[in-house]
């Protein structure tokens, strides 16, 4: 089996070493080389032609985004393949929509890293365990009748969300057990009101009460 050339891009230069040594002793890898930022890389991808790249996301300069993205609409036959610390929604739909085929979490395994540079090199698309489990939440989310009966511009997230602002959850633990960034939280809260037409987030809690959500519902059902 012919080698699988890669190129790394990470800002930090003790990672690119360690993950560089880490690969050699695989005998199905061959770095090719190793970047500081995104711009680099687009150079190196587009000068060595790699099979994959695998690219960070925080990053001075041109970030893994932007760079990911110039990869794959210049040369469309490599791979990028998300290695960061970033697992929330914002920064994995990101690289996805950049056209990234994979996405890993750094502290991944050696063999973990390695089956995903063989698996993207050979065309698939791969994500870590974690990452993995944020998309299945995503695509298919717990249905939450009583948002989507009462309010049907609602989108399903916006209904989970709406769900657990009834039931008077803050948005770090929203986050939390949604396995989404606050951000996204802070964003579905902003569409909520404007969808329900309310002025804060008291009004929003209100208006899904009265549409039998949350605690209140309990409430009414052993009332005399």
């Amino acid at each position: 089996m012919n080698a699988i050339n890669v190129l790394i891009c990470d800002d930090h230069a003790g990672f690119r070493t360690s993950l560089a040594a880490l690969l050699a002793g695989s005998d199905e890898v061959v770095v090719l080389g190793a970047v500081a930022d995104g711009a680099h890389a687009v150079r190196a991808a587009l000068d060595l032609q790699p099979d994959v790249v695998l690219m960070d996301l925080a990053m001075p300069g041109m970030g893994g985004i932007e760079a990911t993205r110039s990869i794959v609409d210049s040369a469309p036959h490599i791979g990028v393949i998300v290695l960061t610390m970033a697992e929330d929604d914002d920064a994995v739909f990101a690289a996805i929509r950049a056209g990234a085929r994979g996405y890993l979490l750094k502290g991944a395994r050696r063999a973990e890293i390695v089956l995903a540079v063989r698996a993207v090199a050979a065309g698939d698309a791969v994500f870590g365990g974690a990452i993995a489990s944020r998309l299945i939440r995503y695509f298919d989310p717990p249905t939450t009748p009583a948002a989507t009966n009462s309010f049907p511009d609602l989108t399903p997230r916006e209904g989970q969300v709406l769900t657990l602002m009834a039931n008077h959850l803050p948005n770090p633990s929203i986050a939390h057990q949604l396995g989404i960034s606050e951000k996204t939280v802070r964003n579905n809260v902003s569409a909520i009101l404007v969808k329900l037409r309310v002025a804060d987030r008291a009004q929003a809690i209100l208006a899904a009460h009265d549409a039998g959500m949350g605690p209140e519902k309990h409430l009414r059902q052993q009332a005399p």
